[in-house]
């Protein structure tokens, strides 16, 4: 790999997969890596992810200072600590945890994690090991969930022995019901996952429902399981468009939630939060003390080591926007998936799945017989630029694929009619190759 500088210290070839034999000036270092990066898709045009591409200057700058801060160093970094403590504590009472004394942090039980993906298996530990102490146990622990779980439930039941009770989909319903989870339920089930905001089409799955299905397989007998709700994309944004829907520690049967900071949280990754219903329902053999930093320090996390400024970002963000700031922010992208959804349901060439208003995501798939597929446009749309994922729906559903917009902060009403705009065009272009079987004539650029 050879840079394309001349000056004294940057002239060497630069060996791509060894370390090289000698040093380098940091300012060719930083170009070298720098122009790099430039062939990566622009991050703002990225609407396949969920996760956070645009904070405030001001939320970069304390980032940037707090780097060097160790998290699980709590002894030595008592301030950055006492900031986790608070984030845990507004996190729980956004999900109307019961018993929280607004003097007390240590009332909410919880920790912050490595974005969603920790907490989900720091919350199927719990469920584990609650189940595991309700009496003796001779069959395998199961979990049941929807085919449309993000991959990271698959990992933990693979990881930790429990038996994956999938319940599939089919067209038109991208969710689980109630039905389904009472039929698969048994004395060997450590839980029941329901989905605020799914990554296949942004749904809200029905958790109230859900828990009301459960309290009756209960009262008559039957078994008596908790219910853990992954609000990864849908628990910074919920609870600001639809204050009065029941989905969280306000049903008891609501036993642990996690949510991603780094995705509706607005904050850049990775941070996320998993939290208890009350201290009983996170069993305390799964909490470590250690002492070897400094005083007496309890732990559960799968990670040991890492940087602060995640959760100072965090902090920054609920101070910076309040209840006021986050309902207005989540009512502007709600908005404006919603615009969009409805420019696209004005093309013939598509049938929207999903229109944004549980959460800002929108699906939309081809209409039959257009000549052409959803990765086709996906295709077509990255020659703008755009990172538009097509994908095929989970299983029972597989014949259905579908393009999914994330709507985020930084994605703007203007971006959007862009976006409106750039779709119409590939369209006619494809619509083109269908009829005549060859890409329309291109014009010589001119002035």
């Amino acid at each position: 790999m050879a840079p394309a500088y001349t000056g004294r210290l940057s002239r060497e070839r630069i060996p791509a997969l060894r370390l090289p034999e000698n040093s380098m000036d940091p300012d060719a270092a930083y170009r070298f890596i720098h122009d790099e990066m430039m062939f990566d898709g622009a991050s703002r045009m990225n609407l396949a992810t969920f996760v956070t591409t645009w904070m405030d200057p001001q939320a970069e700058r304390l980032m940037a200072q707090t780097f060097d801060k160790n998290m699980i160093d709590k002894d030595e970094y008592p301030a950055t600590s006492a900031i986790e403590s608070r984030c845990v504590s507004m996190v729980a009472a956004l999900f109307n945890a019961p018993d929280l004394d607004p003097s007390d942090p240590s009332s909410a039980t919880g920790v912050s994690t490595i974005g969603s993906s920790e907490a989900v298996m720091l919350a199927g530990l719990a469920l584990k090991w609650r189940w595991r102490a309700g009496g003796e146990r001779t069959g395998t622990p199961n979990l049941v969930l929807g085919s449309n779980v993000q991959v990271v439930w698959e990992k933990f039941c693979r990881y930790f022995d429990v038996e994956a009770r999938y319940l599939p989909v089919e067209k038109g319903r991208y969710v689980i019901t109630p039905e389904q989870v009472t039929d698969a339920v048994d004395d060997n089930t450590i839980g029941v996952v329901a989905i605020l905001g799914t990554t296949f089409t942004g749904e809200l799955e029905p958790v109230a429902e859900i828990v009301a299905a459960l309290d009756e397989v209960a009262a008559s007998g039957g078994p008596d399981v908790p219910v853990h709700v992954d609000a990864a994309s849908g628990g910074f944004v919920v609870p600001f468009l639809d204050p009065e829907l029941q989905w969280d520690f306000r049903l008891p049967r609501v036993k642990s939630i996690n949510a991603s900071g780094h995705k509706y949280g607005l904050t850049y990754p990775g941070i996320g939060f998993a939290v208890w219903r009350t201290p009983e329902d996170l069993p305390s053999d799964l909490v470590f003390h250690v002492n070897y930093l400094g005083g007496d320090m309890p732990t559960f996390t799968l990670n040991f080591s890492r940087p602060g400024n995640q959760v100072i970002g965090q902090y920054y963000n609920f101070l910076r926007l309040g209840r006021a700031g986050y309902t207005e922010i989540m009512q502007a992208l709600s908005d404006t998936a919603q615009w969009l959804s409805r420019e696209i349901a004005t093309m013939d060439e598509f049938e929207v799945v999903t229109d944004g208003s549980g959460i800002p995501v929108l699906t939309f798939t081809t209409a039959d017989d257009v000549g052409f597929t959803v990765f086709d446009v996906s295709r077509g749309l990255s020659t703008y630029g755009w990172q538009v994922p097509a994908y095929t729906m989970p299983d029972d559903a597989t014949d259905v694929a579908v393009l999914r917009v994330v709507v985020r902060e930084g994605f703007s009403g203007d971006m959007a009619r862009h976006l409106a705009d750039n779709l119409r065009t590939v369209v006619d272009g494809l619509r083109t190759i269908h009829r005549d079987g060859h890409p329309p004539r291109r014009e010589h650029f001119h002035h």
